[in-house]
Order: C-alpha cells, then sequence, then structure tokens
C-alpha cells in the first residue's frame, strides 16, 4: 500500500516542480492564441481551462490507463514505476510542447508539425500513419463497447456499433463546443470520481497492494522491457495525445492554461493508471490471481462490481463504455480534420466535413470486423512510435528556440531504442528470436540519438542538406 500512495505523492509532486520547470522552459507569454485569433465557430472555440483540462483528461483516457494498465500489472509492480516515472519524464513532456507547440503555429497539427521540424518527408509518412492510427483507434473504440453491451444485454454488437457510429458521425460534424465542450467534462468530473470512490472502497475494505519490487512476475515471463513499455502506453505517454493536445490547442484563451489543461490532463492519467495497476495486483492477490480472473475488461469489470457492489455495475457501463466512446469520437474528430488539412479542404461549411467523414467510417466498418484485443494490439505499438515522433519534434523546436531540448531529448532516446527494440522481437512484427541481438541494437541506437541531438547540426551540414531544411 505505501508503494502506491509514495506513487500518487511523487505524481503530484512532479506537476507543481518539475512541470513548472517545463512551463518556464517553453517560455510562455500573453500573446493571442489561436482560439481567440482564429476563432471559426468550428475547431477554433475559446473554451475555460477548466472545461480544456477536463476536455482533455476525457479525451486521452479512454479504456488505456484502465486497461493497459491492467494488463501491465501482469509483470507486477514494476508497472509502478513506469507509470509514475514515465508520465512526469515523458508524457507530460510530450503532451505539454506538443500542445504548446501547436498553439504557437496557429493550431497546426501534428503531421504539420512533425514537418515543420522533422523534414518533409517525415511529414509525408505520418500523414497517412496518422490518418490510420486514428481510425485504428476510433474503431477499437467502437468494438470494445459494442462487445461489452453486448455480453450485458445479449443484443448482437453489431447494432451498438451501428448506434456508437451514427453517435460518432454527428459528433465528428459538430462544433467542438456543442458535445464535447458541454458534455465531456461532466463525464470527466465522473471518471474522477469514480476513481476517489474505487480508492475509498480499497481502504475499507482492507484490499492490500503489493510494495514494488523489479522482480519479473509476467506469467509467460515476457521481458519486462521493451513489452511493459508498450502495453502500459496511455498510462505514462501516448502518442495519440498529441492527436488531442492540437485540439485543444485551438480552444485554449491564454498561453498560460496549457499547463493546466496538457500536463494536468496527463497527471490525472497517470494517476488512473497507477490506481488501477494497483487495484488489480491487490484485489486479485498478485500476478497469478490477475491472470486468473480473465485479465482486460473483465478484469475490471470484477474490480468495480466488487469493491462497490450494487452500484458497480453503473460505473461499470460508464468505465468501459462510455469512456472508450468519447475517446473514440474525437480520434474521428482528427482524423476528419487531418484529411481535410492534408487535400486543404476548409472544414468549416457542414458539407464539406460530411464528405470527409463519410469515407472515414466506411474504412472504419471494414476495420470494425476485426476484435478489440487484435486492434489494440497495434494500437499500442503505433501509439508509441507516433509518441516518439512527437518528442523529437519537441527536440527540434526547442533547440530551434534556443531552449533546454534535454527535457525531451532523453526520453526521445529512451522510446526510439524500446519502440526499436520492440518492433524488432514482437511476433506481430518482425519476431526476431535473438533477444540480445535486439537489447544490442537498442542500446547503440539510444546512444546514437544523444550523439544525434548533440552533433545533428555538424552532420547536416556535412550531408549538405543544412540545419533550417529540418
Amino acid at each position: 500500500m505505501k508503494s502506491y500512495f509514495l506513487g500518487v505523492v511523487i505524481l503530484f509532486l512532479g506537476y507543481f516542480t518539475y512541470g513548472k520547470y517545463l512551463e518556464k522552459n517553453f517560455g510562455v507569454d500573453s500573446r493571442l492564441t489561436p482560439a481567440k485569433e482564429l476563432e471559426d465557430g468550428v475547431d477554433f472555440v475559446s473554451l475555460s481551462w477548466w472545461k480544456n483540462l477536463l476536455v482533455q483528461f476525457l479525451n486521452i483516457a479512454g479504456l488505456g490507463p484502465i486497461t493497459g494498465a491492467v494488463a501491465g500489472a501482469m509483470w507486477g509492480t514494476s508497472s509502478f514505476l513506469w507509470i509514475v516515472f514515465g508520465t512526469i519524464f515523458a508524457g507530460a513532456v510530450h503532451d505539454y510542447y506538443m500542445g504548446m507547440i501547436s498553439m504557437r503555429n496557429n493550431g497546426e497539427n501534428v503531421q504539420e508539425l512533425v514537418g515543420k521540424y522533422l523534414g518533409k518527408k517525415m511529414k509525408m509518412f505520418v500523414k497517412y500513419f496518422l490518418v490510420l492510427l486514428l481510425i485504428i483507434v476510433g474503431v477499437a473504440f467502437i468494438t470494445g463497447p459494442g462487445e461489452i453491451l453486448q455480453s450485458f444485454t445479449g443484443i448482437n454488437k453489431n447494432y451498438w456499433i451501428g448506434a456508437i457510429v451514427i453517435y460518432y458521425l454527428v459528433a465528428t460534424l459538430l462544433p467542438i463546443d456543442k458535445i464535447i465542450g458541454r458534455i465531456y467534462p461532466i463525464f470527466g468530473a465522473s471518471l474522477i470520481l469514480m476513481m476517489f470512490l474505487l480508492i475509498g472502497a480499497m481502504i475499507y475494505k482492507g484490499v492490500q497492494i503489493p510494495e514494488i519490487t523489479l522482480e519479473n512476475l509476467h506469467p509467460q515471463k515476457l521481458p519486462i522491457f521493451p513489452y511493459m513499455f508498450v502495453i502500459i502506453s496511455c498510462g505514462a505517454i501516448s502518442g495519440f495525445h498529441s492527436t488531442q493536445s492540437v485540439l485543444v490547442a485551438r480552444c485554449i484563451e491564454d498561453e498560460y492554461h496549457g499547463r493546466k489543461a496538457f500536463m494536468g490532463a496527463m497527471y490525472m492519467e497517470g494517476f488512473v493508471a497507477l490506481t488501477w495497476a494497483a487495484i488489480s495486483l491487490g484485489f486479485f492477490n498478485g500476478v497469478e490471481g490477475l491472470m486468473a480472473s480473465g485479465g482486460g475488461m473483465v478484469a475490471v469489470s470484477k474490480v468495480i462490481t466488487g469493491l462497490l457492489g450494487k452500484y458497480g455495475m453503473v460505473f461499470t457501463l460508464f468505465g468501459l463504455i462510455a469512456l472508450p466512446i468519447t475517446t473514440g469520437d474525437t480520434a474521428f474528430r482528427s482524423a476528419r480534420i487531418t484529411i481535410g488539412e492534408i487535400l486543404n479542404y476548409d472544414q468549416k461549411p457542414l458539407k464539406n466535413r460530411l464528405l470527409v467523414a463519410l469515407p472515414i467510417f466506411l474504412l472504419a466498418g471494414f476495420f470494425s470486423k476485426f476484435g478489440f484485443n487484435v486492434l489494440w494490439t497495434y494500437v499500442a505499438s503505433t501509439n508509441q512510435l507516433l509518441a516518439t515522433l512527437g518528442l523529437w519534434t519537441c527536440v527540434f523546436y526547442l533547440k530551434k528556440e534556443g531552449k533546454n531540448y534535454w527535457i525531451p531529448g532523453i526520453p526521445a532516446c529512451f522510446m526510439t531504442a524500446m519502440i526499436s527494440t520492440y518492433f524488432l522481437v514482437s511476433p506481430e512484427w518482425i519476431g526476431i528470436k535473438n533477444i540480445n541481438l535486439a537489447y544490442g541494437m537498442g542500446i547503440f541506437i539510444f546512444f546514437f540519438g544523444i550523439i544525434f541531438i548533440n552533433f545533428e547540426k555538424t552532420l547536416k551540414n556535412i550531408s549538405q542538406k543544412g540545419y533550417n531544411k529540418i
């Protein structure tokens, strides 16, 4: 139990100390924000800081910090360390700087920021990679709730999926302040309330959370690095968050609100993930019990109903259905905006938004044939790849501005090594058998990243490309 509460305290202190330093390093000021300067009544709309905080929180939360944290707990309490320190030194850095950089670039989308600071070739890659990721995320958050509703009601999941798609289409087309800006803050506040109820019930019922150990307790002995660092993505760092930060960057009234919205939401998500990892290990008496529970959404449902009794069903439906739905629709909204910007297609007229959105949902219908577990396998890894690109974008923005670029630089090198190792060893990707070879390549990539950051300008001059072509 002490390890869990210590983790909560470290997160709290991290926001008010290191988080404050991140803000100072960026150099916020009182300039006009895109929400005021480019207001269009659709995507650029001024919202209060607390609405932006709760919208950002709910947009990035979904199932990731819940089911991802429960799955990550299969490795034992070492998951606590990645959630806490990943949130402070990687996730919050990524979300805050990507949001603020977007604000300084007129609310530009992720692929535009990547192109501006990492080059045209990387922009071209991210354009299509990003659309695919957003659609898969959206589809995962259609099929997941559909499967849960089928298990509760006996009604075929396809009917539920159809109803969810209709809602997604409406939410994707309407101005951001009509549904997202009004309803989502309520959902976000309800999620926070649910977390405190769970913690209270855990303490009241005497659930014993194991203390931190670095021992690998995974039933199949999958190595902690890189697998756990990919499985626990949304609770520590997630590239999907950058797609949501740029949405909220278009709604922030004051640059000083950025730390509250972008960084505050990530710290809240870290708290949610840490709580779920801790509760799942305590409630099921360790990894073996968690494994026997069925894991994933099944384990989450058992925890809620077991701790909250007859009221647990309401929170189960909210936590496992409302949360992914509210994240899924913003994923489709981001996809619609991204495609519109790729095609240079004005998104203010409803007809234009509809023409872009319909093909997205047709493609989503194809992907929905795959189950949630299959989709999430690819979401987690591509999520971390996008997060890595986001951190490198932050590195070169800060380097260009003469700021401390090592803040995102160290986690960028770590994430590059981690995701490279994962792609090498994961059976879903290359799947090489020699884990030591993969580790060796990961270490090489990490130190090459350090060298590249230090001597990037010299290397580019040698290759006759020049620094300002980045």
